[in-house]
């Protein structure tokens, strides 16, 4: 169930680049990102949401990131192509959608760069590992140990998308900023993870079988985290989900100048 919108955002609605997915329907090949991102995005962190087509190069995303305050990658259905992380595509691994990797890999390092504030959620978190050098595990579900982290099978959103799994964040993180060190309930969907480590992330939170769940860029002169889990689907009625999106938002305005104590300064 899409949750009702949350409180009227604010006047300032600074802009915010939006990653989408490439995928045929109708005759058409569509451009697109699920509403609960944009919904989210709109009326919990108060920016206004502009997408960005998966056209690669062709893109001057240069020029975008002088024009947008922030950036939020989508998760999605399909994964990071393995040849990006210097690995074999299968079948199994699939769907892929390469448009999508030509077009957030080096959008993500260039806003990471620039200091654009910077949103990863699901596929966005391995997207954001992938560019800054990091590779991915499939099927994690499989290792001995862990956790099945994948979604129960359902034709139930809610149910599909319900916060069920305990997540530790570590001390002294961005995420320990926003939450407190310590455990909060989490709804991670994925069959993907984090494998080796970009060298300029840390990790924020685990799970208990020790899957990475948030990392956040080191160096990075503005906010730049990444989330395995989902929390643009409950965040008009859960804390935890609605105080990533805050956080960002926060972030995405004080890059804007428009916070109180930016226009204070000036």
């Amino acid at each position: 169930m899409l949750q009702p919108p949350l409180s009227q955002p604010p006047a300032s609605q600074p802009l915010v680049a939006v990653s989408t997915d490439v995928r045929p329907f109708d005759g058409y090949v569509w451009h697109a990102a699920p509403r609960q991102y944009l919904e989210a995005a709109l009326s919990a962190a108060g920016v206004f949401p502009v997408m960005v087509p998966s056209f690669g190069d062709r893109l001057d995303l240069e020029g975008l990131l002088g024009t947008v305050h922030g950036v939020m990658i989508t998760g999605s259905k399909s994964n990071v192509h393995p040849s990006r992380y210097g690995a074999e595509a299968t079948e199994a691994n699939g769907p892929y959608d390469p448009d999508r990797d030509a077009t957030t890999l080096p959008l993500i390092r260039m806003a990471i760069d620039r200091g654009v504030p910077l949103l990863a959620i699901c596929r966005g978190i391995q997207e954001l590992n992938v560019a800054l050098g990091g590779t991915l595990a499939s099927e994690i579900q499989e290792r001995p140990g862990a956790l099945d982290h994948r979604a129960p099978a359902s034709e139930n959103q809610d149910e599909r998308f319900a916060i069920r799994q305990r997540v530790s964040i570590r001390p002294g993180t961005c995420l320990a900023g926003i939450f407190g060190a310590g455990d909060v309930m989490v709804n991670s969907v994925h069959r993907q993870a984090v494998d080796v480590l970009g060298p300029r992330l840390q990790v924020e939170a685990v799970a208990e079988d020790g899957t990475v769940e948030a990392v956040s860029v080191r160096d990075a002169p503005a906010f730049a985290v990444g989330v395995q889990w989902h929390p643009e689907y409950w965040a008009a009625s859960d804390s935890a989900s609605r105080r990533i999106f805050t956080a960002f938002g926060d972030a995405v305005r004080a890059h804007a100048g428009s916070t109180p104590a930016r226009q204070a300064a000036e």
